[in-house]
């Protein structure tokens, strides 16, 4: 459960602001709603309030209005690219002096510790965040939310943070680091997605329908979680054990599926770069290695 804020004994409230009212700005939004603080929209495009403004929420007429009515502004928008938009404006930048800005926007590290300069030059307080799950999740316990940045920043504004549910995790003060995770993790994701939509495709030349084969694919997703933890280990300290699944062997079932794919027409560029990092791992010396010995090849520069 989330916590509520009750009005104090002058009849005030926290408060908070929300820049960006896209899908994940308007959960938010209505997160910080749902738990009695008094919060400030405001969105480039105008009418994505009204839902919130019938809520409670007070419609500001412009972002440097809305930063402007709090001491906490939560920015939520696609990117980098459409938060400098809206903050690197003289009268933003100018309303946000003094306050706190938590950008829960995605981006890259570089662009989290470029905002952060921009922040600090003037004098406003940042805290770079990444939110880890999807739009239906916020408010209840399944969210899951990351921060870096000054740790004090983050300990101040964390009641009013926590209302928004689930996890939150300060990384460090490295103000890169949340934005680090978000992109690593996304990776997972994006590359697991394309993956799955991949198998589909060659299931169907087969005359296998998606409905049949996903009972078998979620048990393939089943084995990934505890080899992702003991394989981490191996990157961390080097070893890369191939003792249960040589990468010989691996690059022998990658070429399986180009074969299968492009017998049927289907584009297997992935996972012919797949099987290509694999083949070069042995070429290098590694064949008895495990998978992951791809991760130092991947990593030279």
């Amino acid at each position: 459960m989330s916590t509520h804020f009750a009005p104090s004994s002058d009849g005030a409230s926290a408060t908070v602001t929300v820049l960006g009212l896209g899908p994940m700005g308007r959960a938010l939004a209505g997160a910080f709603l749902d738990a009695g603080l008094r919060t400030t929209v405001w969105n480039r495009t105008p009418g994505r309030d009204a839902e919130l403004v019938a809520r409670g929420a007070t419609g500001a007429h412009s972002a440097e209005e809305a930063v402007a009515a709090s001491a906490l502004t939560v920015l939520c928008v696609v990117n980098y690219d459409a938060g400098d938009a809206i903050l690197r404006r003289d009268e933003v930048a100018a309303a946000l002096k003094g306050r706190t800005l938590v950008n829960l926007s995605a981006d890259t590290p570089d662009r989290a510790r470029d905002t952060a300069d921009w922040a600090a030059r003037h004098g406003v307080r940042y805290l770079d965040g990444a939110i880890m799950t999807p739009t239906p999740s916020i408010g209840t316990p399944d969210a899951v939310f990351l921060y870096s940045g000054p740790a004090d920043v983050y300990e101040e504004h964390r009641p009013v943070l926590d209302v928004l549910g689930g996890s939150h995790t300060h990384l460090g003060e490295d103000v890169g680091r949340a934005a680090a995770y978000d992109v690593a993790l996304l990776d997972v994701f994006w590359t697991s997605m394309a993956g799955y939509a991949h198998a589909l495709a060659v299931a169907r030349a087969e005359g296998v329908t998606a409905r049949e084969l996903t009972p078998y694919a979620q048990g393939i997703a089943a084995i990934l979680p505890p080899l992702m933890e003991e394989f981490a280990g191996d990157v961390d300290s080097g070893t890369y054990s191939g003792e249960l699944n040589p990468i010989t062997s691996a690059a022998s079932t990658m070429s399986h599926i180009v074969h299968a794919s492009e017998s049927h027409g289907i584009d297997a560029s992935v996972m012919r770069a797949i099987e290509g990092q694999a083949r070069r791992v042995v070429a290098l010396g590694h064949g008895t290695d495990g998978y992951l010995r791809v991760t130092e090849l991947l990593g030279r520069r």
